[in-house]
């Protein structure tokens, strides 16, 4: 049976599924050409991460398939419940990048703090000329220690937000629709561990005690953080979205930050991917990725072998 992995898929994914008899191919095929690609060689599995779509056109059109996989957690890009209809097998991978997004989320808070995100572009033009003029321009640095991180969507990946916050020394509170509490486990590196329960509040108690604010919801069809929620925040607060693109305003986001009323932003995910509005891109208080929360290479790793192991249960 072979494989279609368009996004592709980590070594590790491809060394077990081929170890098992599958043919993996890893040829990326645009989108207007996937459906004669599929049908044309014969292909029953295909993989995607977020640039390729499988919508019912596709699903309708591909009677061979019989697993259309995700290597990530949202699945806003597959038609999942009319693929089920249709007896499919629609997978994804929700454990495997959750250290990765929860990590890619300081790194925008650190820089965001320290303004390492704006020094970055102003070094290369004026450091030589103007050293001590930036060195007073980013002297107003804080510290994470000892402030509030509010986590919205408390899930596994916002769970791991919240280890490493605790580790840092923050106070966590948490909303999510789903879970009045969790038990958020800190492992150290010698194999020691600490438990801490964190219950939950609403969102709008949220945004009004939390210092940071990260996102961790998936696709919505209306935004959860729109004007009304920024006028809920604190002066000077900062939002992070490492979750997906649209479920923050972000006309009323440069208005916040153009206000003042945030300090600054940190985005890797954006309403019109890839094309991210250039008001977000020239916005000197945002900190910019290009949708990487889970770039990693462990993250791909475990990311290939979780797809691995799902396809050969389904098919073995």
């Amino acid at each position: 049976m072979k494989i279609l992995a368009n996004d592709g898929i980590s070594n590790a994914g491809i060394e077990a599924l081929e170890a098992a008899g599958f043919s993996v191919e890893t040829t990326n095929v645009a989108q207007e050409q996937l459906i004669a690609y599929i049908n044309d060689n014969d292909i029953t599995v295909l993989l995607v991460r977020s640039a390729t779509t499988a919508r019912q056109e596709l699903i309708d059109a591909c009677p061979n398939l019989k697993i259309i996989g995700r290597g990530g957690v949202g699945m806003d890009n597959i038609d999942v419940d009319y693929a089920r209809g249709k007896g499919l097998h629609v997978i994804n991978t929700p454990a495997a990048s959750s250290a990765s997004v929860a990590e890619l989320v300081f790194a925008h808070l650190y820089g965001g703090v320290r303004f390492l995100h704006d020094a970055n572009r102003n070094m290369p033009l004026e450091g030589e000329s103007n050293f001590k003029g930036l060195k007073k321009a980013y002297a107003k640095g804080v510290e994470l220690r000892g402030k509030t991180m509010g986590i919205i969507g408390f899930g596994r990946i916002g769970q791991e937000v919240a280890k490493i916050a605790l580790g840092v020394g923050m106070r966590v509170v948490a909303a999510d629709t789903f879970m009045d509490k969790a038990s958020v486990t800190v492992e150290l590196f010698n194999g020691a561990s600490i438990d801490v329960e964190i219950e939950t509040i609403s969102v709008d108690s949220l945004l009004q005690e939390a210092d940071f604010i990260s996102l961790h919801v998936p696709a919505q069809k209306d935004y959860v953080i729109d004007t009304a929620q920024f006028d809920l925040m604190k002066d000077g607060a900062v939002l992070i979205n490492a979750a997906r693109g649209g479920v923050v305003n972000e006309v009323a986001l440069v208005d916040a930050l153009d206000s003042k009323k945030l300090s600054f932003a940190g985005l890797d995910t954006f309403e019109n991917e890839p094309k991210p509005e250039i008001k977000l891109l020239m916005h000197p208080k945002i900190s910019l990725t290009p949708h990487i929360g889970a770039a990693t290479l462990e993250a791909q790793d475990r990311i290939g072998q979780e797809l691995a192991d799902q396809i050969i249960s389904i098919l073995k």
